[in-house]
């Protein structure tokens, strides 16, 4: 598997998720503490471990420590790549596959 299909699997399973899909709105416009989040999501630590750790390897989600505390971020050119993975994916115009071209009626 090419990296670029690897780093495109990672986005879209970031994004496969109820959770971290809240995650990312509670992100928006802003730095939270892992605290933070997890209270709010009322999750416990290692689901948030969980949870964080695939939004960062993603590339969406970006993560800062300071002492004990690790707060997180939305990556801007993280997510403006997955908004632009998206626009990629092809649709369907009068039918796509080359060998049923003959079949169409």
């Amino acid at each position: 598997m090419s990296p670029t299909i690897e780093k495109q699997a990672k986005i879209f399973n970031a994004l496969a998720d109820e959770r971290r899909l809240r995650i990312l709105s509670m992100l928006k416009g802003c730095e939270r503490c892992a605290c933070a989040i997890k209270d709010e999501l009322d999750l416990p630590q290692s689901s948030l471990s969980y949870h964080m750790k695939i939004l960062c390897d993603s590339g969406l989600v970006t993560d800062r420590r300071e002492g004990k505390w690790t707060y997180y971020s939305i990556n801007r050119s993280g997510c403006m790549f997955a908004a632009g993975l998206i626009e990629t994916i092809p649709t369907v115009e009068g039918g796509c596959c080359p060998e049923r071209k003959g079949d169409e009626q």
